[in-house]
């Protein structure tokens, strides 16, 4: 009987030396450069949240819903105290179950599409059992812009007639969260360099100048080439005040 009551007094003992998890709440949001936050209209962040320490893999998913508030997020001083974002902005929340300060590694990858715009961002943050990261939560910047290359399609082929072919090109840009970029606008296509590089069997060529097509977020140009070839394509957008940049590539091949 002695030995029965020393064990559960031990039992007892040990029992409340032992944390319980405690449920912890972790908001995390990308936000594009210069621009607002990153959700459902560019298929989310993807979120990983990971133990630092062991590399664990603890949650993932995407983010999901709206820009945010533009007056808020682009016009109106910045405040500390003051929330970035609004009750429609994107975010991907989650509950981890911790006993202990945790070490968690956060990755966004972002745009989830297009997928050759995706950039990557983490950063490193202590969770502590029962301290919610709610409210902004975790905000990742992603820089660049997202180009998608129309025209031409990957390996058209071009022939050359009375020795020259013309070969229209024409991009899709805009900001990472899908912001509209138009002349004159909060994301001024006046105020960008977007150019065609170009190469033919590898050789470089003289760059072409793309200018605003009077259609929102749509630039083009027209390559006149005389030679038959290889060429390569990779139209890039670069905003000089903020270093944001953003390229898609194609190849195409033209013949006799």
């Amino acid at each position: 009987m002695k030995v029965i009551l020393w064990a559960a007094v031990l039992f007892v003992i040990w029992t409340a030396g032992v944390s319980e998890a405690v449920e912890t709440k972790v908001i995390v949001r990308a936000k594009s450069k210069d621009a607002k936050f990153i959700g459902s209209s560019m298929g989310g962040a993807r979120v990983v949240i990971r133990e630092s320490d062991t590399g664990a893999l603890l949650r993932e998913g995407f983010t999901s819903g709206g820009t945010g508030d533009t007056e808020k997020l682009m016009v109106e001083p910045i405040q500390r105290g003051v929330p970035l974002s609004d009750a429609t902005a994107a975010k991907y929340e989650t509950t981890l179950e911790i006993d202990r300060p945790t070490r968690i590694t956060v990755e966004v990858s972002a745009p989830a599409a297009p997928l050759q715009s995706t950039s990557r961002s983490s950063t490193e943050v202590w969770l502590i059992p029962g301290k919610d990261l709610t409210g902004d939560g975790i905000i990742l910047e992603i820089p660049g812009f997202a180009v998608t290359l129309f025209s031409p399609q990957i390996t058209e082929g071009f022939k050359l007639t009375g020795e020259k072919a013309t070969i229209p090109i024409r991009a899709n840009i805009v900001m990472m969260c899908g912001c509209p970029i138009t002349p004159g606008g909060l994301w001024d296509a006046d105020q960008y360099e977007v150019k065609a590089l170009l190469r033919r069997n590898g050789k470089p060529l003289e760059p072409l100048p793309l200018t605003y097509a009077n259609k929102k977020n749509t630039f083009e140009g027209t390559l006149e080439v005389s030679q038959d070839g290889v060429y390569e394509i990779s139209v890039y957008a670069y905003d000089p005040r903020t270093g944001n940049t953003g390229v898609d590539q194609t190849t195409i091949l033209v013949s006799r």
